[in-house]
């Protein structure tokens, strides 16, 4: 079953490396790099990246890949995308997975933020951006090892990607309406210790879609996926196993 996931902000499809290094069994991992991210073409400064764009981007790998059908998913930032996705061609969408985000738009002091985000980032560079999420990314117990390894990701970021990236992210649409339409199978993961995207929103994603399932990973922050590797991979085997897709 091909999986197609989008990684958060400001990171890189590395931040999927336990999945990647080890796919849970019948599970094709398919994680590219957002524009402007990692090993994707740079984009210009003064640019914007929209949670459409991004999602165009993935169906254009699985074109590529001569996928027409895959299980969708999203961290944080991904999880606006694979939301998109899922609104701009629902077709091609077997399954949904929800990971760390939420359904929200951002309200007129959120998209303040994001625009002063792009603001100092143009002009300073990633260091504070990082160092600010560093102190908010991980649960207590938390391996220093990841720690490092996404600090040092997120460094290495291209200042015009993630300045383009937030802005992005300030334009998107709530949605409610489009998780509330949408049909097929639905996981909603959190980190029992998520400050950033914290239960609360996984909650509202499981009540508006129907039938979805909701997981709460104890002793993860907002990067379950790295923070507890075991646990999110069999989450999603049996999600991939799942009949209905």
């Amino acid at each position: 079953m091909p999986v197609l996931l989008f990684h958060g902000f400001p990171f890189t499809s590395e931040s999927w490396w336990p999945l990647l290094e080890s796919p849970p069994k019948g599970v094709r991992v398919i994680a590219p790099d957002h524009r402007g991210f990692g090993r994707s073409e740079r984009v210009t400064a003064g640019s914007t990246s929209t949670m459409d764009q991004l999602a165009e981007d993935g169906f254009a790998v699985l074109e590529h890949l001569k996928i027409d059908r895959a299980i969708v998913g999203g961290l944080s930032m991904g999880g606006y995308v694979a939301i998109a996705a899922t609104r701009l061609d629902p077709g091609r969408v077997s399954g949904l997975l929800l990971v760390d985000t939420m359904s929200l738009a951002d309200d007129e002091a959120g998209k303040a933020r994001r625009a002063s985000v792009a603001a100092d980032v143009e002009a300073n560079g990633v260091v504070g951006l990082a160092s600010g999420l560093m102190q908010k990314l991980f649960g207590a117990g938390a391996p220093a090892d990841v720690r490092s390894r996404i600090e040092k990701m997120m460094l290495a970021q291209d200042r015009n990607a993630v300045a383009a990236a937030s802005r992005g992210m300030a334009l998107r649409s709530d949605g409610k309406d489009i998780l509330s339409r949408y049909s097929g199978p639905c996981a909603v993961v959190v980190g029992a210790e998520d400050v950033i995207t914290p239960l609360e929103r996984a909650k509202t994603m499981h009540e508006l879609v129907s039938g979805s399932s909701l997981h709460v990973v104890q002793g993860a922050g907002h990067l379950t996926p790295l923070e507890k590797p075991a646990e999110f991979s069999a989450i999603v085997e049996r999600f991939a196993r799942s009949p209905s897709l």
